[in-house]
């Protein structure tokens, strides 16, 4: 997505350990008017697939799959990083590390929000190196749903995450997706 790889030159910033700064529009301060872009560009590549549910994981992916839900007419179903009180009863789980905060989270989903009659489109903001979205993979398997792909706005190729799904017959599909980056020599995409 052209606009998308503008706007990361634009408004993002590469810093120290490997991150991309895109908290000005993506997932600290949100352009809705931008998402609602990335929510149709996401209906574009999925919207023959029959839907039923969107998948995706607290707390940067919600407001992504929110926008991208009104083009599916779907609900949306984030797996929550800790469990709360008023989570109850029966639960998946799996374990993700959070490449930026450093360590691992157990991410559950309620067993009344997925089931084996889903057809499920798993959403995230970022793709390094793919625990999260295999996480939302094994939940989604172990509700017995149809995983019909996952799409992701920004994928750090380099990180190899994409090639570990795809390898697993997981459809994934980038708006933008970058090669390599540093603080020397910016983001180079492909």
């Amino acid at each position: 997505m052209e606009a998308l790889e503008k706007k990361i030159i634009n408004e993002g910033t590469v810093s120290d350990g490997d991150v991309l700064r895109v908290d000005c529009f993506l997932n600290h301060q949100v352009d809705v008017r931008f998402l609602n872009e990335i929510g149709k560009e996401f209906h574009r590549l999925f919207g023959n697939e029959k839907i039923t549910k969107i998948l995706t994981i607290e707390a940067s992916g919600i407001g992504i799959a929110c926008i991208a839900a009104q083009y599916f007419d779907c609900p949306v179903v984030f797996a929550k990083k800790s469990k709360t009180l008023n989570q109850s009863g029966e639960i998946y789980s799996r374990t993700a590390h959070s490449y930026t905060h450093g360590h691992d989270n157990v991410v559950t989903v309620s067993k009344n929000y997925l089931s084996d009659a889903d057809r499920i489109l798993i959403i995230d903001d970022f793709l390094a190196n793919g625990s999260a979205l295999a996480a939302l993979v094994g939940i989604a398997e172990d509700a017995g749903a149809a995983i019909v792909g996952a799409g992701v706005v920004i994928e750090k190729k380099y990180q190899g995450g994409g090639d570990s799904l795809r390898a697993r017959g997981i459809r994934v599909e980038s708006l933008a997706s970058i090669l390599s980056m540093s603080t020397e020599n910016g983001i180079i995409f492909g």
